[in-house]
């Protein structure tokens, strides 16, 4: 193969070291947005609609790409066994590596074709596979790319580090070629089995490898947390294809992202800044971002690393405490202002320092506390749990949250029937999404009903009708709330279902944490006629990184530009002006809601102190 772009495996081993190069995007994102489901296999398209993947590689390399991943993640024999393609892995691999060579070579400048690999099998699956089989898959995957002329095998999403030793050594065995080795980290900066940067680098380093790095799970800004951990335990180059931020569900099992090109290419600079010499895209990357990135590191030397300073802390002042109020549902029968303090349910199965968290803020006044799920593939107490604990260990009132993904209505129906034999009376439902586990975050979730189907069966239960229409023993004696979100991009959409929620039975609302209230105020306008109680959710900015993650990686999440500017100028203090600009929110929303749900820290006294000082 003798293209005009073609460029020897000794040319790209120097170049990883040497120079900064840009990988393409999202392969999956692009098949997904040309209308093929994410459940379908996608490298099949490989072989029955080539001209759209060649299309996708030649828009990548358009864009500025260096290099280009072949349409092969999940080609191997067991994944592809599922949806009926078994006996494709080696047909698939090949034409997969063909369509990018010849992108490559129609391209006229010099470019790199690297062969996709990923886990054998899915997380959910990789209990009931054994290794051996595992390995026989990723033999004969990687055997076919590397008889098809690609320049590097780059193996992607690997998020347990014994998987991708495994696929190293298999790699090594049987080709020569260069060979680049990405884990994936989950939100609390752990593969998800439960290694850390440093382990994953000290690990790979060791093995015989071209390249180590991470993909996918993390937006820009997360990534660029596990580079900063990373890079300094390994002298090898280092690459990072972060998502898109994170996956906004529209309808169905599409999905959409909102990282824009700007933000993202401002982590790609942050990246290569940070040591890392081949930069792209994971899920949600399109053409437009690897461009906008080609053009800011374009030219880039490789750097050293570097770490961020650590922001300063608030000095605390004396303390505001607050009268005992009567809990949540004392509080709306009684027309006063409602308080609630999250807490999040603990990694591991303890409601220790949740308890204790609990105490200290009760000693302060607060007697209710918003139990928040948390997403995350880790083990933790579940919220109705976490109440029950709450109760009884500090007698505090709770509003726990009960989330419907992959839960039938029947266990939903025994979880809830169970809450309330429990002494458990407020709940929250909402839809929820499931931790980022796989290769296309949220695909693998499973929803028997949603919020709204949730809020109905909690309505049913109070009257004494269990989900298929028959009598119960007795009623439960819930007060079921619903989320809704302010920040929404569709905010009549956001309305509509929110009064469907009203309709089903919600008895209150809590918002999404907000930062600017025009949403806000814009959702009370359409509620205006449910009568129903609201309570704003306000949570501190800590740092304008934060703030930046926020804006762009999460959906429907808006904060004014004036907040970022403020945030970035503060520097060391950001985390005082984000209590002072959340205690200003919370001041001026305080005459258009009945409650609030704060996020109070309980060892920042003085946080605590200026929002409290803020209610009405």
């Amino acid at each position: 193969m003798t293209g005009q772009g073609r460029a020897s495996t000794a040319d790209l081993r120097t170049a990883l070291r040497e120079r900064v190069l840009i990988c393409d995007g999202a392969m999956g994102t692009m098949l997904h947005a040309a209308g093929n489901s994410l459940d379908r296999a996608l490298t099949e398209l490989n072989l029955s609609n080539p001209g759209l993947v060649s299309t996708i590689h030649e828009s990548y390399l358009s864009a500025g790409a260096d290099v280009i991943l072949t349409n092969t993640f999940g080609a191997s024999r067991l994944r592809l066994a599922d949806q009926g393609f078994g006996d494709l892995v080696a047909d698939i691999n090949q034409a997969g590596a063909q369509l990018a060579r010849r992108a490559r070579d129609a391209a006229g400048r010099p470019a790199f074709v690297a062969g996709s690999v990923g886990p054998a099998v899915t997380p959910s699956l990789r209990r009931r596979v054994e290794r051996a089989e595992r390995v026989e898959a990723l033999r004969e995957q990687i055997g076919a790319l590397d008889r098809s002329g690609v320049d590097a095998i780059i193996l992607e999403t690997f998020g347990y580090l014994e998987e991708l030793a495994e696929a190293v050594a298999v790699a090594a065995e049987i080709s020569a070629l260069p060979v680049i080795a990405q884990a994936t980290f989950a939100t609390d900066g752990r593969t998800l089995g439960g290694e850390s940067p440093r382990e994953v680098a000290e690990v790979l380093s060791g093995l015989p490898i071209a390249m180590l790095g991470t993909n996918c799970i993390l937006g820009p800004q997360g990534v660029l947390s596990i580079i900063e951990a990373l890079v300094p335990h390994t002298s090898l180059p280092v690459s990072a294809q972060p998502n898109a931020g994170l996956p906004r569900r529209v309808a169905g099992r599409r999905f959409e992202y909102s990282a824009d090109d700007e933000y993202f290419a401002r982590y790609a600079r942050r990246l290569v800044e940070a040591g890392v010499t081949l930069v792209g895209g994971c899920c949600g990357t399109t053409p437009s971002q690897i461009q906008a990135a080609a053009a800011e590191v374009g030219g880039m030397a490789p750097a050293r690393p570097y770490r961020a300073a650590a922001s300063a802390v608030a000095r605390p002042e004396p303390p505001v405490t607050l009268s005992p109020g009567g809990g949540l549902s004392g509080h709306l029968a009684a027309s006063t202002f409602a308080i609630a303090a999250t807490l999040t349910a603990p990694l591991g199965g303890t409601a220790d320092e949740a308890a204790e968290q609990a105490a200290e803020l009760r000693e302060r006044g607060i007697d209710t506390f918003f139990l928040a799920s948390r997403q995350s593939p880790r083990a933790q107490l579940s919220t109705i749990d976490l109440a029950f604990q709450l109760q009884q260990r500090v007698e505090v009132d709770v509003i726990a949250t009960v989330t419907t993904w992959d839960k039938a209505i029947m266990a939903l129906q025994a979880d809830l029937l169970g809450a309330n034999a429990l002494g458990i009376r407020n709940i929250v439902c909402e839809t929820g999404n499931p931790p980022l586990l796989g290769d296309y975050p949220n695909v693998d979730g499973i929803w028997d009903v949603d919020s709204v189907g949730l809020v109905e069966l909690v309505t049913g239960l109070n009257k004494g009708i269990d989900c298929n229409g028959l009598p119960l023993a007795a009623r439960t004696a819930f007060l079921a709330g619903a989320r809704f979100n302010p920040g929404a991009v569709d905010l009549d959409a956001e309305i509509a279902r929110t009064l469907r929620k009203v309709a089903a039975g919600a008895q209150f609302l809590v918002s999404r944490p907000v930062h600017e209230l025009d949403g806000l105020r814009q959702v009370m306008a359409g509620l205006a006629g449910a009568d129903v109680p609201v309570l704003v959710s306000v949570v501190p900015l800590r740092s304008f990184e934060q703030a930046d993650y926020l804006s762009h990686e999460v959906p429907d999440v808006r904060i004014p530009p004036a907040a970022l500017r403020a945030l970035e100028q503060a520097g060391p203090h950001a985390a005082r002006t984000g209590v002072e600009m959340a205690a200003q929110l919370l001041a001026e929303a305080g005459p258009f809601v009945q409650g609030a749900v704060l996020a109070l820290p309980p060892d920042e006294p003085a946080a605590v102190d200026v929002l409290l000082s803020a209610l009405p």
